[in-house]
């Protein structure tokens, strides 16, 4: 039995915050000479406002709303390229069956709680969602706790990669042998 995919030569990468989505994929694109879109950028720029801010401003709920909107967008436009989501991207709405529906290429950049931290903590004050964390070890308790809660929708790609202690070329080569 073949799929029929409605955007087969997308190239999508979920992960949580920090995993490097889109430093991954930025790199990838420039090595297939591909179209690079953000979803977080591109919602920035079309309502010329940073991500954090419009937490702030609009609420979680609204956010989502408009990224669900804007995912849908962007894979009704089939082409090929590479799109990195926001990590709650995938956990919201429907958009973890549009994306599967869209494309056989769904990359999860899987990170350990520990390594989300290291990453995260000197950054965690413009993210809205970890800002909280006053030290190293309660953000790693809180990315654990929430990494549980979002596993079964970044489990759903189709490719699993894992990106702890390994250089962004590796990951992209990785990525390169899959597509």
């Amino acid at each position: 039995m073949t799929t029929s995919f409605s955007n087969p030569n997308a190239i999508i990468l979920i992960g949580y915050m920090g995993c490097g989505k889109s430093t991954v994929g930025r790199m990838l694109a420039k090595t297939q000479n591909l179209l690079f879109e953000d979803l977080d950028d591109i919602i920035a720029r079309d309502t010329s406002t940073s991500v954090p801010e419009l937490f702030v401003e609009k609420g979680a709920k609204a956010f989502r709303e408009l990224e669900h909107k804007t995912l849908k967008e962007l894979l009704e436009v089939a082409d090929c390229k590479v799109i990195s989501l926001g990590g709650g991207a995938p956990c919201y709405y429907n958009n973890m069956a549009l994306i599967t529906a869209a494309t056989p290429y769904v990359f999860y950049l899987n990170a350990s709680h520990i390594t989300l931290a290291q990453r995260l903590f000197p950054e965690k004050n413009g993210r809205p969602i970890i800002a909280h964390a006053e030290t190293q070890e309660a953000l790693q308790s809180f990315i654990a706790k929430h990494l549980f809660e979002r596993q079964s929708f970044y489990r759903q790609a189709t490719h699993i990669i894992s990106v702890d202690n390994k250089l962004i070329e590796a990951v992209v080569e990785e990525i390169r042998k899959l597509i």
